[in-house]
């Protein structure tokens, strides 16, 4: 899978395989969406700072965008930077 982005909301999202896992913790806090559905979160850790929910993913998106199942987005404040490689 390649970087889509995701409108609204203008963040870019990452397919999950695509990403660290040494880097990420689930969380168990959720949120729901009425466009998206139910958003489950990761904790970022590196050098051991933890940015608590700092990314997201939709496992079982509402069917008008299944496209993003399985993409994982992040907050870009609070230290967080995505690099393209």
């Amino acid at each position: 899978g390649e970087r889509r982005d995701n409108k609204p909301g203008g963040r870019s999202l990452f397919p999950r395989e695509s990403i660290k896992g040494e880097h990420f913790r689930e969380s168990d806090s959720h949120t729901t969406c009425f466009i998206k559905g139910v958003a489950s979160y990761h904790d970022i850790v590196v050098g051991g700072e933890v940015r608590r929910d700092g990314a997201w993913y939709y496992p079982e998106p509402h069917d008008h965008v299944k496209r993003i199942k399985d993409y994982v987005a992040f907050y870009t404040n609070g230290g967080v930077e995505v690099v393209d490689r």
